[in-house]
């Protein structure tokens, strides 16, 4: 399955979460619902994957969670915040570098219409 069928599942997915549930909730229930929603579609989904960091000789065997990570190829990172910023995706990038993963999503709960509230990321391209 390729990056690009994964974004439109996660989409869809998404938007069933954000139309059953609304805005205004933590971070962590969209997460779990949308991870449920994922996991029905048979996709190997993984939530809150420890991304391990190393900087010359030091090794950090949990220096991130990935939110959700897709297949091994896909993340998401979930957000309920007024207002995407720079840092979210900021965020998002260094994880698709660490994990060389080529597409994410930075999805923002908190907003009134989801499509305002998605963006599709592309490790290397800002």
């Amino acid at each position: 399955m390729s990056e690009d069928e994964i974004s439109k599942i996660v989409f869809e997915a998404a938007l069933k979460v954000h139309k059953a549930l609304g805005p205004g909730l933590l971070e962590s229930a969209y997460e779990e619902c949308l991870f449920y929603e994922l996991k029905k579609q048979s996709l190997k989904v993984e939530k809150q994957k420890a991304l391990p960091l190393i900087y010359e000789e030091v090794k950090m065997d949990v220096g991130y969670r990935i939110d959700i990570i897709i297949e091994d190829k896909f993340i998401v990172e979930v957000k309920s915040v007024e207002a995407l910023n720079e840092v979210h995706l900021a965020q998002i990038l260094t994880y698709l570098k660490l994990t060389e993963c080529k597409l994410g999503m930075l999805i923002n709960f908190n907003v009134k219409q989801l499509k305002n509230g998605v963006r599709r990321v592309i490790n290397g391209v800002q």
